[in-house]
């Protein structure tokens, strides 16, 4: 049997998952997602997902079709429909369909659609070994624009770095804020260490408020570090000891190179090793148990 997708709460062949042409969701982004993570048959920080989701979803006015609680045994429903223990889950919420004028009052009813299944963002070589990444051009979107804490459908901001790292060869790409400070990458949270301080840019620097950047932020305090949100330029990240990255798809992952600049010794350091470790041990052994 192949993927089943969610739709609105009835399970389809993904071959058959389809949205109308005439979804806002589509027609100009308005709608809100979550990127969640299942570690050994249990979704990891699935209430805090849905918290995130249903913030993001209050903030743009989108009345969501179901309740939080019916969401969670929705997500867990479909873990269980496609017989995963292991996988990364989508949950997706759309305006829903209107016309083609941009008024979300004429969407009368918004639509949801839950994917299981998996994914790799990074190769297992640069968890060991480092990931090279480049700062661009792209400025993070204003706050006060489209605000970070809002995790909607609209990623175009994202994406034209994102192009701006694949002409450049490298995975990811460090976005600044219209003042010149590190906002986040194009799908990661960022982190720095300087001498036993570890550093990431706080949310009205254009930051999403990252799950996984709250667990690591967790772990680090748990290891006796000293943990800031404060602002930060690239040659702060230039100059650091150590810099690594967080995200539900990514985990934790090193960087050791920027701009063409060694990081610390070029390898990664021993902060961020800890913190691997202690990220995947912490997956392994909490979250919501799907069966």
């Amino acid at each position: 049997m192949g993927l089943l997708i969610n739709l609105n709460g009835k399970f389809v062949p993904k071959e058959k998952a389809v949205v109308s042409v005439f979804d806002h969701g589509l027609l100009y982004g308005d709608g809100v997602f979550e990127g969640i993570r299942a570690y050994n048959g249990r979704v990891f920080k699935l209430d805090e997902h849905l918290d995130r989701l249903y913030a993001s979803a209050k903030a743009i006015t989108l009345n969501m079709p179901v309740s939080q609680e019916k969401m969670k045994a929705e997500i867990l429903l479909t873990c269980r429909k496609n017989k995963l223990k292991d996988c990364y889950i989508r949950a997706v919420v759309t305006r829903g369909v209107g016309d083609l004028g941009l008024n979300p009052t004429k969407c009368p009813k918004a639509s949801y659609f839950i994917i299981a299944s998996s994914i790799s963002l990074y190769p297992e070589k640069f968890y060991r070994e480092g990931l090279p990444v480049i700062s661009v051009s792209t400025r993070r979107n204003i706050p006060d624009a489209v605000s970070p804490l809002v995790k909607s459908l609209n990623y175009l901001n994202n994406i034209m770095a994102k192009l701006e790292a694949n002409n450049c060869g490298v995975l990811e790409a460090i976005m600044l804020n219209r003042e010149g400070y590190v906002a986040e990458c194009t799908a990661d949270n960022v982190f720095i260490v300087k001498k036993n301080e570890l550093l990431t840019p706080p949310t009205y620097i254009g930051a999403l408020e990252g799950i996984t950047r709250a667990a690591v932020m967790e772990l680090a305090e748990g290891m006796g570090l000293k943990v800031s949100e404060k602002p930060f330029t690239m040659v702060d990240m230039y100059i650091a000891d150590e810099c690594f990255l967080t995200g539900t798809a990514a985990e934790v992952v090193p960087i050791i190179d920027i701009d063409t600049r060694k990081i610390g010794n070029g390898k990664p350091g021993p902060v961020t090793k800890k913190l691997i470790d202690a990220y995947r041990e912490m997956v392994n052994t909490e979250g919501t148990e799907i069966y």
